[in-house]
This record gives structure tokens, C-alpha cells and sequence, in this order.
């Protein structure tokens, strides 16, 4: 969806309804899910890439292949608008999709930076430290 909204310049519903007219048996249970996310990419695109610019500090945007890019945009947005959804299953979820689609060292570099952008949140999947044993 959000490779046809760039490459096509179709809005974002169009974009919607179009992958789902395409696809109607594709994943029911985890459309709104997507439609959300596209969504969410889109209408927070300036906050998104940005995060994307700090994180990539030599690759510029245009310079990305459009399915690395987008996939970047999923992932970061994943990591800076749902904190419920642990770090490690938007990298998890976005290298895989990378892999799938992009080119053969595009689970690494989309891996990388997510990894960054994470970092520069502070979004942390490390557990708390356990309390330790009152000394008395």
C-alpha cells in the first residue's frame, strides 16, 4: 500500500482499498491492523522520515530502494506511535518483510536502522532489573 501511494501518487484510501480489492482473503484478522499502519505512515510522513535521516547518516532518503525505504517507514513508525508493540517485534516483523522483498543486504540495513531509531526513542525491550535481596 504504501509503495503504491509513492510510486503512484495515489492517496492513501485508494491505495487501501485497492490492496484489499486485490487481495479480499489476505490476513482479515490483521487489516485493521495494516490500514492503521498506513495510514498512520502517511499522515505522520514529515515525523517519520526524519527519524529515518537521523538514523541513515549516509544514506539519503532518495538514495534507498523503494521497498527499503517504506519498509524503514513501517518500522519507525511502528516505534515511535505504538509503544505497545514490543521493540523487538517491529524490528523482527520489518527485517523479515525487508528480506522478502528488498534486496539480499536489505534485512541487514533495515535491521541497523530501525536499531538506531529505536535507540535515539529509548524504546528498549531489555527487562527491568530484578530488586535486589534486602541487605538487613
Amino acid at each position: 500500500m504504501l509503495f503504491a501511494v509513492e510510486a503512484g501518487g495515489t492517496e492513501v484510501e485508494r491505495a487501501i482499498a485497492d490492496f484489499w480489492a486485490e487481495l479480499p482473503a489476505e490476513d482479515a484478522e490483521g487489516r485493521p491492523y495494516a490500514d492503521a499502519l498506513v495510514r498512520g505512515v502517511v499522515r505522520d510522513l514529515e515525523q517519520t522520515d526524519a527519524q529515518i535521516k537521523k538514523a541513515s547518516q549516509n544514506w539519503r532518503l532518495e538514495r534507498m530502494t523503494r521497498v527499503d525505504r517504506n519498509v524503514l517507514r513501517m518500522g519507525a513508525w511502528e516505534l515511535i506511535a505504538r509503544v505497545d508493540v514490543p521493540r523487538a517485534v517491529i524490528l523482527d516483523e520489518a527485517v523479515e518483510v525487508a528480506k522478502r522483498f528488498g534486496t539480499e543486504e536489505s534485512g541487514a540495513f533495515v535491521n541497523g536502522v530501525l536499531d538506531r531509531i529505536a535507540e535515539n526513542l529509548g524504546r528498549s525491550d531489555a527487562p527491568s532489573a530484578p530488586p535486589k535481596p534486602d541487605a538487613s
